[in-house]
């Protein structure tokens, strides 16, 4: 026996702490019957589980993409607006996988996708920083000094960001380029901090998670994830190298 959320993540519905949230909300169901309590313990093997009315088919076969996102599209798997999402790119791909976090919709660049939940879980959890670099144009010119605000940390509404690193990569029109590698995720995080020492954000792409690039992609496009890559990736991520289960 499991527990309802841990199994949830592990098809790759989502991360434990977004699983808990979806059964909280009533969103899933165990043989035909709402369950709310996160506790709950299930046998995968003969229990059917329902998810916003979809049965849950255990994932034996895992899948780990890198999506070039581009602008216009959400990095949900459903959109109660209609616009167009990331899942939308997948042409050709037969499996079913899950952004590893978000991209504003006016953002660009890498993406993660998987069915790995504990990977999601992994990737997403604060504790574990793993790095994200991105290619920022900015209105205006930044001196040095706000540049090594950003560094060093900001005030934000919801408290002081982490260092960070940051660089001025060059200046176009009077516009810079910054590139900025953030330990941390918050919600909209480069646009705010931008914001803070008011250059905002004209054109945002994510060139790096962890260890993997968006080397060769263009928008649109996506790539299974190398055996070399995942092992690292799962390495930062605080994932032991002996849980490795690699199907690409």
């Amino acid at each position: 026996m499991e527990r309802l959320q841990k199994v949830m993540a592990r098809a790759g519905v989502a991360s434990r702490r977004s699983c808990e949230g979806m059964i909280a909300a009533g969103m899933v169901k165990v043989n035909g019957k709402v369950v709310t309590e996160l506790g709950t313990r299930i046998d995968p093997a003969k229990d059917r589980i329902e998810v916003s009315g979809e049965k849950l088919l255990l994932a034996e076969k895992k899948y780990y993409l890198a999506l070039y996102k581009p602008r216009g599209y959400v990095s949900t798997v459903d959109d109660e607006k209609g616009r167009k999402k990331v899942t939308d790119l997948l042409d050709g791909f037969n499996g079913r996988v899950y952004p590893v976090g978000r991209l504003d919709y006016n953002s660009e660049g890498l993406l993660l996708l998987t069915n790995d939940g504990d990977l999601t879980y992994a990737l997403t959890h604060p504790k574990h920083h793993v790095q994200k670099t991105y290619l920022v144009r900015v209105d205006g010119v930044p001196p040095q000094k706000k540049l090594e605000q950003m560094a060093k940390g900001l005030f934000l509404e919801d408290g002081l960001t982490a260092p960070a690193r940051v660089n001025l990569a060059g200046v176009k029109d009077e516009k810079a380029l910054l590139e900025i590698t953030l330990f941390e995720g918050r919600n909209r995080q480069v646009r705010r901090m931008c914001e803070h020492i008011g250059h905002p954000v004209l054109r945002l792409l994510r060139t790096r998670v962890g260890n993997v690039k968006l080397d060769g992609l263009h928008p649109g496009q996506y790539r299974n994830l190398s055996d070399k890559e995942l092992e690292l990736l799962k390495k930062l991520a605080g994932l032991d190298k002996e849980n490795l289960d690699v199907h690409i």
